[in-house]
């Protein structure tokens, strides 16, 4: 069993098995989202160029799926995943329609693919399977095998009640990538708030984790954005996600930007 994965900041991850490479969630351009919550406060670093066989989008908001970005780094052959387009007009689509036009604007092959559908790239073989938006918009997570190694990327979601058959669907996961941050959201799209998390808590992503009982659970998508009272996270995400993962039982490491971890892994003391 063989893996490097090097986090790329935010939800952002670049995984090498052997000499192929697969990126999910990148993002690189935060010229929108600085609209609304301000540039980054950790550091975003760029995949390789060129080097990306594979590409895999957990759903097409601004700070999940950069097609500038992946433009850059996938190979001529490289193939984007990413789930269905939303439907609608005007509101209905606005978080969506800016990732939309400029995937076509920069001419990526691109596959929608649905839950519980796999494709293969190479060496990897990458299955979608459920995610819940918090505003909406459709919206898969990852399993992606390569190697030997089964990763699960949740991208931003909520938590539900597909974790189980996600277990049981795709065997079991080496390491699972999941949201921490639990943001209260208020964006004018979507008004008025909801005031409840629009991404996992540290508590759910920890539940999470040990429902798909990961071999090793890592926390993303928490500190690079808190911009009150349009988007605000809890308070110390990664300190409550390594209470809540000890006190289950769950193995966890946490991976800063820029940060590679060879697997297997040791885990943080459970």
């Amino acid at each position: 069993m063989s893996m490097q994965i090097t986090r790329l900041g935010w939800a952002g991850v670049e995984i090498e098995a052997g000499d192929e490479t697969a990126l999910v969630d990148v993002a690189q351009d935060w010229t929108i989202m600085e609209r609304y919550v301000g540039p980054p406060r950790t550091p975003m670093p760029a995949p390789a160029p060129g080097a990306a066989r594979l590409a895999l989008v957990t759903h097409l908001h601004d700070d999940h799926c950069d097609p500038g970005a992946l433009a850059a780094a996938l190979r001529p052959d490289g193939l984007v995943l990413r789930p269905a387009p939303a439907e609608g007009e005007g509101r209905l689509v606005a978080g969506t329609a800016v990732a939309e036009h400029r995937l076509r604007e920069h001419g990526l092959a691109t596959r929608v693919v649905s839950a519980w559908e796999t494709v293969e790239a190479g060496a990897w073989r990458a299955t979608a399977v459920p995610a819940v938006d918090g505003f909406g918009d459709p919206q898969v997570s990852w399993v992606l095998e390569g190697d030997g190694v089964r990763v699960l990327h949740a991208g931003d979601t909520l938590f539900h009640g597909a974790w189980w058959e996600i277990r049981e669907r795709t065997g079991p996961i080496d390491v699972a990538f999941l949201p921490i941050n639990g943001p209260i959201v208020s964006l004018p799209h979507r008004q008025p708030p909801s005031g409840v998390p629009a991404a996992m808590t540290p508590q759910q992503a920890a539940a999470a984790a040990a429902i798909l009982q990961a071999r090793l659970a890592v926390p993303i998508h928490y500190d690079a954005v808190h911009h009150p009272p349009v988007y605000a996270q809890v308070d110390d995400p990664v300190t409550a996600f390594a209470a809540a993962a000890r006190q289950r039982g769950v193995p966890f490491a946490v991976v800063d930007p820029g940060t590679s971890v060879a697997l297997p892994a040791t885990p943080a003391a459970v």
